[in-house]
């Protein structure tokens, strides 16, 4: 197997909700595939889809976890690299404008970058980072 990702699927509680928050809230560029069951955003060289939760368990053959809330933590999370310690801060900020918790400020960290977490409306954690030789360009 060629080491790849190419689309990071969200199960998400309420899709028209997940998808203004990431394309109005933090101006993710919408593909146009996917209709009204499925959003899909094109990020660089892979893509992030939102999917209802409950059809995402139907897809995947596992019906018993339609209608189960969401963990309260997923056990992953989700890293956007960037240039400068201003530009970390201006990106959580932005996130938090568009109904985002903040889920640990920006501070720096033990390994010699700068970062802090937000959760998306379902929880999904993102990190932003920058520093100790993060790439911050997926051709870096």
């Amino acid at each position: 197997m060629e080491p790849r990702i190419s689309i990071i699927t969200l199960g998400v509680s309420d899709l028209a909700r997940s998808t203004v928050f990431y394309r109005d809230g933090l101006g993710f560029p919408v593909h146009d595939a996917g209709g009204d069951e499925i959003t899909f955003f094109e990020l660089n060289d892979i893509m992030l889809s939102l999917y209802s939760r409950d059809d995402l368990a139907e897809d995947i053959g596992h019906p018993e976890f339609k209608g189960t809330p969401q963990p309260a933590l997923h056990g992953f999370s989700i890293a956007h690299n960037v240039a400068s310690r201003a530009e970390v801060d201006a990106v959580i900020a932005q996130a938090e404008s568009a109904g985002a918790r903040i889920a640990k400020p920006a501070a720096d960290t033990f390994w010699g970058g700068y970062a802090g977490y937000f959760a998306d409306p379902d929880g999904f954690l993102w990190e932003v980072a920058t520093g100790a030789g993060l790439p911050v360009d997926p051709t870096e």
